[in-house]
């Protein structure tokens, strides 16, 4: 057995055992956190693979935003109060988690030039060409129409999450006339009203 078999079974466990917590879990912070967790690791076998390109991808979108977006919503919805104030007690678990992160990173770095097994491939792919540079290649060229109305129905379905997120104001709200405030004058802002003795004012 080659070091790349040993890193492909310890990312798989690790993969499967984080996806099992964040289904399981009660705690959705703690979901959160092993979502990431199972991303990274996810990440490290695409790295395996070969496919640079899917992995940095799963990075940056998945945990660099998505993932992050969750954890932030879950933390200002504030779903359980008991459950946000018990997080310091955890740490030890988060920090075991952090640990095991920090230890598939440094694996990930120092073993992804490791030569993996030959596949018999259909095509032949130039050797002075990159799996990322490839990639971009076909997707701006051949495939440039579809990859902009991907991103023209992502757009709208982004305005259309906004429209219905809007809600028509109906009760009181202070706003700032800065027109009024410019044009105040003696006559329009002070007001002199006497009162008789035993009576009172209505404002």
């Amino acid at each position: 057995m080659n070091i790349t078999l040993y890193l492909f079974y310890i990312f798989s466990f690790v993969l499967i055992s984080s996806s099992l917590v964040v289904v399981s879990s009660r705690n959705m912070i703690n979901a959160v956190i092993f979502l990431i967790l199972a991303f990274f690791n996810a990440c490290g076998l695409f790295i395996l693979l070969g496919a640079e390109f899917i992995a940095m991808l799963l990075v940056v979108v998945y945990v660099g935003a998505i993932a992050v977006l969750f954890l932030f919503v879950v933390m200002m919805l504030d779903v359980d109060k008991a459950i946000t104030q018990e997080i310091n007690r955890k740490k030890p678990l988060l920090t075991m988690i952090g640990f095991v992160l920090a230890c598939e990173l440094f694996l990930i770095i120092k073993f992804s030039n490791v030569s993996v097994n030959e596949v018999i491939i259909s095509s032949k792919t130039p050797s002075d060409i990159s799996n990322t540079k490839a990639i971009g290649k076909i997707l701006y060229t051949d495939f440039m129409l579809p990859f902009q109305l991907c991103g023209a129905i992502l757009f709208v379905a982004m305005i259309g999450a906004i429209i219905l997120t809007m809600k028509n104001e109906k009760r009181f709200i202070k706003k700032q006339n800065i027109y009024q405030q410019v044009t105040r004058n003696k006559k329009n802002s002070l007001k002199i009203i006497k009162v008789k003795a035993g009576e009172t004012i209505d404002i």
